[in-house]
Parts: structure tokens; C-alpha cells; sequence
């Protein structure tokens, strides 16, 4: 093989071969690029087993209908399309009990809604923005709807202290990760702003908690903006809106009067659990989210 200097003559540029083969130069091979990763990478690998799920569902539509009058399939089902998606983002496992979570908060929903006599749907996940219990009509008053919104995080913070207890007896760092995400995702919901659990519980305390919440959400997008904050601010003003306007209608008057003590029990709940929960996540912090995996 011989060497040759670029045409400039300047030894120092990187040398130039010539391949032996043949007397001729080397021929150069070129390997096309292929990004990995992106928003678009993942964004397909999400789609993809939806895309199998729809098709399935179309294929054997009247298998599907049969599947889906079994209660709690829809559960199920969305709870499944929720670890596929929260597992592109983390491992597994996390992924698998993140949802569980999700899912025992909402459950303390369903429960409290059976305990007041309103009737409501399973919990029914959406990927990356958590789940949901739609009720059928309202809470008799306030009171009662501030009893389910709390429900949800009571629940869920025993779900969180479930996790930090199996990380006491078993030092595996997975369940640390979980109980600290526990329990800020139940602090989270405590936000005085409709329609999180924390909105619903501070209208049986007083309405203008909502006008805090609102500068809180404000305040969370300048800091850290984020479609989830921007949907729930459009959800909560339409909804405080709605019921602003109301207010001072019979029924309006009705529906936030309260007894003095059931108000001081409401506050002591709700500021309590905000208490218990930000001291769970500094007991949980850790500074290198590395040594989790």
C-alpha cells in the first residue's frame, strides 16, 4: 500500500491510501444513516401494538362485544395499553407497578363512590395522563364529593407506604422508585383545581381554594411547562367557570352548604395528607435516579 500526501503538499493533513488491489483507490463505502431513538421512534413503537389491538378487535368484533360486558375488562384492557406505553419510557417492572398505583388510588374512588350510593364506571386508564371513574350524576352536596375526592389519595398514599414498607424488608431499589412516584402523584392531586381531587375536596372548604389552585397550575407552566398542566388547566377553568356562575342559584347555595365542623374535618384530611405526602417523598428522595436501576 502506498501513501500519498494530500495535493496541497502539506504532510500535515491526514495521509491518503492508495489500495494495492488492482492499482486502483479504495473504493469508499458509505453506510446510510439511520436514526435511533426521537419522538418519532417512539411514538411508532406506541402505535404499533395499538395498531394490533385495533386490528384484532375489528377481526373478531363479535368476540370483542362478548369480552367487554365482563366487568372490569375495560380495566383491564387499558391498564394493559398503559404498561406498553409508560414501559417505552422506563423498565418493566416500574412500568408494571407505576399502573398498579394509578390503579389503587382509583380505587379508593370506586369505593367511596359505591360507600354514597353513585353509581359509576370502572377505572379506565389513558396512557401518559392516568386514569379515571366517571360518576353517573353528581354527590348529594359538597361534602359528599369532597369524601370521594379525598378517597382517591388516602388510598393511594396507603398504596405508596405498601411500597416504601416492601423496599424496608427487601433493600430492592425498584420499590423506593415506586413509593416516592406514589406519593407525588397523590400530592399532585391534591391541587385545589377542578378536576383533581384536591379541587373537589377545597369546595367543601370554600370555592376561592380554586382561584389558588389556578395560580398554582399558572405558576407549574412557567416553571416547567407541560401539555398534562395546560389540559388540566383548560378542563379545571371550564369547570370553575360552570360552577362559578352557579354559585349563587338555590341549588348552588344548597349544594356547598356545609356544617361548620365537617369543614374543619375536610381541612384537617386534606391538609394532613398534603403534610404526610411531602414528607413520604423527602423520606424517599434520591439524588442519583441511576442507583434505582
Amino acid at each position: 500500500m502506498e501513501r500519498y500526501s494530500s495535493p496541497s503538499g502539506d504532510q500535515s493533513q491526514e495521509p491518503i491510501f492508495r489500495s494495492d488491489l488492482e492499482g486502483r483507490p479504495a473504493e469508499p463505502r458509505y453506510e446510510p444513516i439511520r436514526p435511533e431513538g426521537g419522538l418519532w421512534n417512539l411514538v411508532k413503537k406506541f402505535l404499533a401494538p395499538l395498531a394490533a389491538i385495533g386490528f384484532l378487535l375489528a377481526k373478531f368484533k363479535g368476540f370483542a362485544l362478548v369480552l367487554l360486558k365482563v366487568k372490569f375488562l375495560g380495566t383491564a384492557l387499558t391498564m394493559i395499553v398503559s404498561v406498553g406505553a409508560y414501559a417505552l419510557l422506563f423498565p418493566i417492572w416500574f412500568a408494571i407497578g407505576f399502573v398498579v398505583l394509578i390503579w389503587v388510588h382509583e380505587m379508593g374512588h370506586v369505593l367511596q363512590l359505591k360507600r354514597e350510593g353513585i353509581e359509576a364506571s370502572a377505572p379506565m386508564f389513558i396512557p401518559f395522563l392516568g386514569a379515571f371513574v366517571a360518576m353517573k350524576e353528581m354527590p348529594k352536596d359538597a361534602l359528599a364529593e369532597a369524601r370521594v375526592g379525598l378517597a382517591g389519595p388516602i388510598l393511594g398514599t396507603l398504596g405508596a407506604l405498601g411500597a416504601l414498607g416492601i423496599y424496608a424488608l427487601t433493600q430492592e431499589p425498584l420499590f423506593l422508585g415506586l413509593a416516592y412516584v406514589g406519593f407525588f402523584i397523590n400530592l399532585f392531586n391534591l391541587l385545589p383545581m377542578l378536576p383533581l381531587d384536591g379541587g373537589r375536596a377545597v369546595g367543601a372548604l370554600s370555592p376561592a381554594f380554586w382561584f389558588v389552585g389556578i395560580v398554582g397550575i399558572v405558576a407549574l407552566l412557567f416553571v416547567q411547562p407541560n401539555p398534562i398542566l395546560i389540559f388540566i388547566g383548560l378542563l379545571g377553568g371550564m369547570e370553575l367557570w360552570r360552577r362559578w356562575r352557579t354559585r349563587n342559584s338555590p341549588e348552588g347555595q344548597a349544594y356547598y352548604k356545609i356544617k361548620p365542623y365537617h369543614r374543619v374535618m375536610v381541612g384537617l384530611v386534606y391538609f394532613g395528607l398534603i403534610a404526610l405526602l411531602g414528607l413520604g417523598m423527602a423520606v424517599t428522595f434520591v439524588a442519583d435516579p441511576a442507583a434505582l436501576q
